[in-house]
């Protein structure tokens, strides 16, 4: 009998898979899922599984509140981060979790990625976030569901629009990014990696350097994203 849900463990599949090959996770460490919005389900990897054993079919299908729709393997232990996230933010079809070196560095500084270079100004006009580390009676509840509550209450308390600034540090933890789908999730995942890895140098080479100027980042973020936007075919 083919799965309803194939074409949906086939787009998590290759993304996580993504993940693994761009080099942002390690081990089994890191997970990506995406969303079916029409059946309020989505795939999300299985908790444990090395990427190289990894297979379509071992994907995991689940409905928001992580009832188990199809699967036979335990999903992500951050299973219950992505569902609440889905639930509050209607308008993202992927999500991705990675442990990648110099984001975590600077989650674990616990520092926000000032806005240095344009590299930074063609995704974003605004520092890349860093939420505070989780409180204790939060640690102590529902950890994993928690987690999203923390990264919603930072957006709402940074006044950031979670369809503008798709990527946020965890204090102590790590990135979590989003998308309209899983790729995009992946994708940007690779670019906060990469942002925070060209901030992390700049800052050894001069820890004075200055904030990229305003024109700067208006022109590369609207030559992508403006209405007037030229960049690419």
């Amino acid at each position: 009998m083919v799965s309803r849900y194939k074409e949906l463990k086939r787009e998590c599949y290759e993304a996580n898979m993504q993940l693994n090959a761009l080099g942002l996770v390690i081990c089994t460490f890191g997970n990506v899922s995406a969303v079916d919005r029409p059946s309020g389900a989505f795939a999300i990897k299985p908790s444990g599984v090395p990427y190289e054993e990894l297979k379509a079919e071992d994907i995991v299908v689940v409905d928001y509140d992580t009832n188990c729709i199809e699967g036979s393997l335990r999903p992500s232990s951050d299973t219950k981060t992505h569902a609440l996230l889905y639930k509050n933010w209607e308008d993202i079809g992927g999500i991705a979790h990675s442990h990648a070196t110099y984001s975590v560095a600077w989650a674990q500084a616990q520092k926000d990625i000032p806005i240095f270079g344009t590299t930074h100004a063609d995704h974003l006009t605004v520092d890349i976030p860093c939420a505070p580390p989780m409180k204790d009676n939060l640690i102590e509840g529902n950890y994993e569901h928690n987690t999203a509550i923390q990264i919603m209450e930072c957006f709402k308390e940074k006044g950031l629009s979670h369809t503008e600034v798709e990527m946020v540090l965890l204090g102590n933890h790590g990135p979590f990014t989003w998308g309209e789908t899983a790729a995009k999730a992946v994708y940007n995942s690779k670019v906060l990696e990469a942002v925070a890895q060209m901030a992390c140098l700049t800052l050894q080479i001069n820890p004075e350097a200055l904030r990229l100027k305003d024109s700067l980042i208006k022109k590369h973020h609207d030559r992508k994203h403006g209405k007037d936007a030229y960049y690419g075919q």
